[in-house]
């Protein structure tokens, strides 16, 4: 790859978790088994939704879209965590850690917009549930969708050129397991200001675009839940809501912490990480599935159905 200037890093040194082969072995084991565990419930609620026709409503065609997305999200740093932990020496080269850069971003951009458009499909349902199917059409659905993925591929181009505008002279060592754009920071021996504004201002603008939505929209779904006269109703409508809002939560949360804080190389930098790309992805299928009956029963519909074909 051509660098601008006088780059001459052909690849970087990652710190990775820990230094320690006894801790290291021990870390191995227990992230392989949240990626197992993250593909099997991911791949379990993509099988539920597509092959049980209750389920095809617009709600469960956005979580099918979630379940894939978070598949691609913890397939782009787990891997190569999971091989790092069984290495001496953990590099990455530099186009994979642009790769990887970019990966992250349109992967975690479209989750975000995502996860907003969901929320706007659970004011439509709460808010004009008379309305709810001529509203949330399914090629709306479907337009929503592939606007997300168009505006963060956008998102991540941006962030590729920040990267490409770098220049690397000696340091090489990024403090952290993964390759994100706030640890390359520095490692650059160039002018980095501008491309720090640039990225708080991409973040903020793609946090407020999206949080913003989600925000105004449960301020209206609150209003009409709390104008419910029957205690049952009022939980039933907030039942529908609660496993997006503790998605909401885990995904912004540590995505803004890790985005908008001064990147330290600290355990926090990396705690933030593992929160958005390994945890969350682990537990949204739990989330969605524990605490919604219609999926429960579609899961056991299709247990059944998969021991019926086994014997």
């Amino acid at each position: 790859m051509a660098w601008r200037n006088h780059s001459t890093i052909t690849e970087f040194i990652l710190t990775g978790l820990s230094n320690n082969p006894h801790i290291e072995a021990l870390l191995f084991v227990f992230f392989l088994g949240i990626y197992l565990l993250t593909v099997t419930g991911n791949l379990m609620m993509l099988l539920v939704i597509r092959t049980d026709a209750r389920l095809h409503t617009p709600m469960y065609f956005f979580l099918s879209n979630l379940s894939f997305l978070d598949l691609c999200f913890s397939s782009v740093t787990e891997p190569k965590l999971l091989k790092d932990l069984l290495s001496e020496k953990k590099t990455i080269s530099v186009e994979g850690c642009l790769t990887q850069v970019f990966f992250v971003f349109i992967t975690a951009g479209t989750e975000a917009f995502l996860l907003s458009v969901m929320a706007y499909d659970r004011y439509a349902a709460i808010c004009h549930p008379l309305l709810y199917g001529q509203v949330m059409s399914s090629q709306l659905c479907v337009k929503l969708v592939f606007i997300s993925w168009c505006l963060a591929s956008f998102n991540s181009v941006v962030i590729l050129l920040l990267a490409l505008n770098l220049d690397f002279c000696e340091a090489q060592t990024i403090h952290h397991y993964t390759c994100e754009l706030p640890s390359l920071f520095p490692l650059s021996c160039s002018d980095i200001s501008i491309n720090i504004d640039i990225l708080i201002c991409s973040i903020l603008l793609h946090g407020l675009g999206t949080f913003l939505p989600i925000f105004f929209s449960y301020a209206r779904i609150v209003s009409t839940i709390l104008s419910i006269s029957s205690t049952s109703g009022r939980t039933k409508a907030f039942s529908t809501c609660s496993s997006h809002l503790i998605a909401v939560t885990l995904f912004f949360g540590s995505g803004l912490i890790r985005y908008l804080m001064p990147t330290s190389g600290s355990s926090l930098d990396m705690l933030s990480s593992l929160q958005y790309s390994a945890v969350t992805p682990l537990l949204n299928p739990l989330i969605y599935s524990l605490k919604n009956q219609e999926v429960k029963a579609a899961v056991r519909r299709t247990l059944g159905k998969i021991l019926h074909y086994v014997r």
